[in-house]
C-alpha cells in the first residue's frame, strides 16, 4: 500500500466525551486515501512554531469518504494542549497508512476486547464490516472507569441496530457505580467475563487494543487462563501523549 503525505487543515472538532475530541482533516483534491481498518497515519503540528509529530489510529472506516480523522484523549502533555487549541483552518501534515493491525474480514468470528481510548482502531474496523455488511460475528468487550467515560457508545449502538453480527458489551471499573442505575457490566475484563459473554470464545481470533499494561494482562489471561492459540491473538498498545 502506497504511502501518502500532504499538507492538510483542520474542518471539525468533535467533543466526544468530557476528555475526548475527534480531530477531522480535509482530503486534498484528487488524493485518493487508501487504507486498511484499524491502521495508524502520522499527524505533524506547530507548537509555537516548531514543529511536532505523533501517530493515531485512523478511527473512521474506509467507507466514511471525504476526510480523515483521529481521536485522543486530551491530556496535559505540550502536544494533546496543542492539540485541544485547534481549530477550524488550522495547518497540519499527514502521513498514511502505517501499522499491521487490521481487520478487513479475514476471519469469521472474531472478539475485541478494548479499554479507554483504544477503542478507536477497533471503531474503524466495526464500521467498516457494518458498512460492508460482511458475514463476521462480532462481540466487543469495552471496559471504561465511567458510564460518561465511554467513547463512540452513540456509534457503536446504531452500527448494533444495523449489524445483527455485531454484539457490544460494556463494563464498568469505578467502585462507584451504582448498579441501581448502571445495567451493564462492571469490572475489569476477567476470564470470567470473557466465558459469559463470548462462550464460543475458542473459536474466535481476539484483537486487543488499550493502554499498554491492561493489554499485557488480557494477553496473559487469553494465552493462560482460557488457553487461546498465540496465534489467534493479535493486540496493539495505546501509550498516551
Amino acid at each position: 500500500m502506497e504511502i501518502k503525505e500532504f499538507e492538510t487543515e483542520i474542518i471539525d472538532v468533535i467533543q466526544r466525551t468530557h476528555h475526548v475530541k475527534s480531530f477531522r482533516f480535509s482530503v486534498p483534491r484528487n488524493t485518493d486515501i487508501d487504507f486498511k481498518p484499524g491502521q495508524f497515519f502520522v499527524v505533524t503540528i506547530k507548537i509555537k512554531g516548531q514543529e511536532a509529530t505523533k501517530h493515531f489510529s485512523f478511527s473512521i472506516s474506509p467507507t466514511e469518504k471525504g476526510y480523515i480523522e483521529f481521536t485522543k484523549r486530551i491530556t496535559e502533555s505540550d502536544f494533546s494542549l496543542a492539540l485541544n487549541q485547534l481549530t477550524k483552518g488550522d495547518w497540519a501534515r499527514l502521513k498514511m497508512p502505517y501499522g499491521f493491525f487490521t481487520f478487513n474480514g479475514e476471519y469469521e468470528k472474531i472478539a475485541f476486547l478494548s479499554g479507554g481510548i483504544g477503542i478507536t482502531c477497533i471503531r474503524s474496523m466495526c464500521k467498516s464490516a457494518t458498512d460492508k455488511s460482511l458475514p463476521t460475528d462480532m462481540i466487543l468487550l469495552y471496559s471504561n472507569r465511567t458510564e460518561n467515560d465511554i467513547v463512540f457508545r452513540e456509534d457503536f449502538a446504531q452500527m448494533q441496530a444495523e449489524n445483527k453480527k455485531l454484539k457490544v458489551f460494556h463494563t464498568l471499573t469505578s467502585p462507584d457505580i451504582d448498579k441501581n442505575y448502571w445495567k451493564g457490566e462492571t469490572g475489569h475484563i476477567d476470564s470470567k467475563m470473557v466465558k459469559e459473554k463470548i462462550p464460543d470464545y475458542k473459536e474466535r481470533v481476539f484483537y486487543i487494543c488499550g493502554p499498554p499494561k491492561m493489554v499485557d494482562a488480557l494477553k496473559t489471561i487469553l494465552s493462560d487462563e482460557l488457553k487461546a492459540e498465540k496465534e489467534k491473538i493479535k493486540w496493539e498498545h495505546f501509550t498516551g501523549y
